[in-house]
């Protein structure tokens, strides 16, 4: 396993179709493990191959951050040619990306999803993902399909702003639940101070 370059946005490669994988060949499965080291230093929750440079449609993913058993916590999907079969309602989620170091986006997406891939192992899968979860999933396909959630966006702000708004946000609730709308919101009329 080997740390990978992450392609920053502004490079051509992200803005590329992946062509689909034919093979499951032993650099395919060393990209995934390399893929892994790299998201996991860079604290990711998912990275997709035109990310280190490979123009084929596989992704990893990580998105259960805040489960309470670590075995869930950290599981890794592996998502060979992935389609996304059913989505269902909307949400408004803020989104960052190791591509598009330094910004956090307000981007809506399916609340609800079915997404099916075929693993390292060759075996087909299906999970259905919601919220959160749900996001990542719909983060990284994009990126097989050469569309950064940038390109997307409602509006961006930089991680510093976001996080000093997410402060102001917990500080005005008096708890550690802070809103995504009221992030967003508070951008827009200004700061509470």
């Amino acid at each position: 396993m080997a740390l990978r370059n992450i392609t920053i946005r502004g490079d051509e490669i992200l803005a590329k179709k992946c062509k689909p994988v034919k093979i499951i060949t032993p650099r395919i499965k060393e990209a995934c493990a390399d893929m892994v080291e790299t998201m996991k230093a860079a604290d990711g929750v998912g990275i997709a191959a035109p990310q280190i440079g490979i123009m084929k449609r596989f992704f990893i993913a990580m998105p259960h951050v805040d489960a309470e058993d670590e075995e869930t916590r950290d599981k890794i999907y592996y998502m060979i040619n992935p389609e996304i079969t059913y989505t269902e309602g909307t949400q408004d989620s803020s989104e960052g990306c190791l591509s598009v170091p330094g910004y956090m986006g307000l981007v809506e997406r399916p609340y609800k999803i079915r997404i099916k891939a075929t693993d390292l192992d060759g075996k087909e899968q299906e999970y259905e993902f919601e919220g959160f979860e749900a996001t990542v999933f719909c983060h990284e396909y994009d990126h097989l399909d050469g569309i950064l959630y940038s390109d997307i966006a409602k509006d961006m702000m930089t991680v510093e702003e976001y996080s000093e708004l997410l402060e102001e946000v917990k500080e005005l609730h008096e708890d550690d639940e802070a809103d995504n709308e009221d992030i967003w919101a508070l951008r827009h009329k200004g700061s509470a101070k």
